[in-house]
């Protein structure tokens, strides 16, 4: 067996040892290691992947191509020859590249023509996978076929940071390094993603909505895991949150009531009530999905903190505070028009006429709720809300869903804010009228007026950093070829991480509304349908997670969130601060291409658990004197 490599051999070692020592990493390209050789010395693993990044990001365009150029094609020429290097062919050989079928083969082919032929160097994908362990060929051609219709330019970085990928999983091997912790999270998502809702299921989609049966079976499992990681406390709440306590110090072994049978799902009791003299750190996140959405939003919240009482338990640690880990029930609003029902349930936000809401089949929330077990009384729902006294504050660890990490090369973002927002539902009323015979001059083109606004609304964003507008719905009505568009209907949504920075921008586009329309002989109809505060991280707490990603070896980058999570919910009511994971495929969400590395997973389990640390110390020194 080869000897791991280690850091300290790593740094002790002269520029050429350095660079020898990392041969291969980088296919046929030293140059990457010798300009990351004067970056020492490394204290971690994840600072000299950083450090190999930075020095291919730094490197003139052509070198950046000839890096590309250097890897071989999928189950190419050189595989064929046996020309492969080692760590290539053993990448290729485990993703079954070695074992095609003919067809197989010659779809591999034909891909491979086209892709050199459109972008002029070989499609680059690293073939082991998020997992580390191996795509399937299935996997693989359709991502191959999907690359293929990138703009030019796209497929560039994207082939760069397959190379990365690529060069962090041949670093792991050689130090020795498994993202045990993160590969337990990345598990925990293929496994809850087997439940989904009928229509999506026999797709291959994941679909989860608030209490269906894949809903009730995702909370099951979710109970589940929650005993085998060693919480103390599981119980479904009154709204369907599945609640999760990892006791304090000074509350394990000291006998507590335990919910009777059936008890789980009443959502009462003292189970939720905070013991005096024992403070508590909230987290969690989400399980609920879109349709046909993603493995990660949300849940991930979820998965890390479960690892990290795992690990806990296992090592038979407790902290002088408790964990709270809550995986809300509904933060999307996609069954019934009512986001945020889990987390707003513990900040007494939920609206008792939710429970009358009708879903598409006409059931009401509150028949839903009963189906489930729920007993969906007001009384009931309200007894959830916390005593923020009780807690130290929020944290929820989420995938970013969108391509900023993915495009700096980082794995890790602190989240600085969470945008507000504000949305309209407009429509601009013109005249219709013959296409062919009415004059340029003489026209109230209701759809050319909603255009003008919405090139408006870009540039006007464009203007201050985190700040940003979209035109998202644009609809005529009854439109025709041949015809004027006399109506055309539109959305508009602003966000930024300050509300005034927000309100300004919604006042300039609502201005230039009604110049348009004065100016083109049009008039307009505006209905605000939505407006959230923008939720600011809490100093101290967003600092605590800045340690955290430092103590990695990382370049902390903070970084406003564009999308609402349960966290500003819980911010209404406590300090709340998150962390971003990068996503793959430029951070697509909402998506079933949203995904994640184990490699980034454990990056962030284990900048929870130095969280965790930092409060333990923390709470420590306040007890001496």
């Amino acid at each position: 067996m080869v000897e791991a490599l280690t850091l300290q051999r790593l740094n002790d070692a002269d520029d050429a040892g350095f660079v020898a020592l990392l041969a291969g990493i980088y296919e046929h390209s030293p140059w990457v290691a010798e300009r990351a050789a004067s970056r020492r010395p490394f204290a971690t693993l994840a600072q000299l992947k950083r450090s190999l990044v930075e020095a291919v990001t730094e490197a003139p365009r052509e070198e950046r191509l000839a890096l590309l150029r250097a890897h071989p094609e999928l189950a190419g020429k050189a595989m064929v020859a046996k020309a492969l290097t080692a760590e290539s062919s053993h990448e290729q050989g485990k993703a079954g590249l070695t074992a095609c079928t003919p067809d197989e083969y010659a779809t591999l082919q034909r891909l491979n023509a086209a892709y050199n032929e459109k972008f002029g160097f070989p499609f680059m994908l690293a073939v082991r996978g998020p997992r580390g362990d191996g795509l399937s060929k299935t996997q693989i051609i359709a991502t191959f076929a999907r690359r293929l219709e990138n703009h030019p330019d796209f497929e560039f970085e994207e082939g760069l940071r397959n190379v990365h990928r690529v060069a962090e999983l041949r670093l792991d091997d050689r130090f020795g390094h498994e993202p045990v912790l993160g590969r337990q999270a990345w598990d925990c998502a293929e496994l809850l993603a087997r439940h989904s809702d009928p229509g999506f299921a026999e797709n291959g989609q994941l679909t989860v909505t608030y209490l269906t049966d894949a809903h009730r079976a995702c909370q099951a499992q979710l109970v589940r895991w929650m005993k085998e990681c060693g919480f103390d406390e599981v119980e479904i709440d009154a709204v369907g949150n599945v609640v999760g306590v990892y006791q304090a110090q000074s509350e394990a072994g000291v006998d507590r009531p335990s919910p009777v049978k059936g008890r789980e799902r009443e959502g009462s009791g003292p189970f939720h009530r905070v013991p005096v003299g024992s403070r508590r750190l909230l987290t969690g996140s989400h399980f609920d999905t879109v349709r046909n959405g993603g493995k990660y939003d949300g849940r991930l919240g979820i998965f890390v903190p479960l690892v990290c009482v795992r690990e806990l338990h296992r090592a038979g640690r407790r902290l002088p505070f408790a964990i709270e880990v809550v995986g809300f029930a509904e933060e999307e609003g996609q069954r019934y028009k009512a986001t945020f029902l889990g987390s707003g349930a513990l900040i007494g936000k939920f609206d008792a006429r939710w429970l009358d809401q009708e879903d598409a089949a006409g059931i009401t929330m509150r028949e839903a709720m009963r189906h489930a077990g729920l007993p969906a009384t007001p009384a009931a729902i309200a007894a959830l809300q916390r005593d923020p006294a009780r807690y130290l504050g929020f944290v929820e660890v989420h995938i970013e869903q969108g391509p900023v990490l993915t495009e700096l090369g980082l794995p890790l973002g602190v989240v600085t804010s969470i945008n507000g927002g504000v949305r309209f539902a407009g429509e601009v009323r013109g005249m219709a009228s013959h296409a062919g015979t009415t004059p340029m001059a003489s026209r109230r083109d209701a759809a050319a007026a909603v255009a003008e606004l919405a090139l408006y609304l870009e540039k006007r964003a464009a203007e201050e950093p985190h700040l940003v507008g979209t035109m998202g719905m644009l609809e005529v009505p009854g439109g025709s070829t041949n015809v004027i568009p006399g109506r055309c209907r539109f959305s508009l949504d602003i966000r930024a991480t300050t509300d005034p920075v927000r309100d300004d921008c919604v006042a300039d586009v609502l201005a230039e509304l009604h110049a348009i329309c004065e100016r083109r002989g049009v008039t307009s109809n505006v209905e605000e349908t939505m407006r959230v505060a923008a939720s600011p991280s809490a100093p101290e707490w967003q600092a605590r997670w800045e340690r955290a990603v430092g103590a990695a070896g990382l370049p902390v980058h903070r970084m406003p969130s564009g999308a609402g999570h349960d966290a500003m919910k819980l911010g209404e009511a406590m300090p709340q601060a998150m962390l971003f994971v990068r996503g793959e495929n430029s951070g697509i969400s909402h998506n079933p291409l949203e995904s994640s590395t184990a490699d980034d997973m454990q990056l962030a389990v284990e900048a929870f658990l130095h969280v965790l640390d930092q409060l333990a110390e923390e709470a420590g020194n306040e007890g001496r004197p």
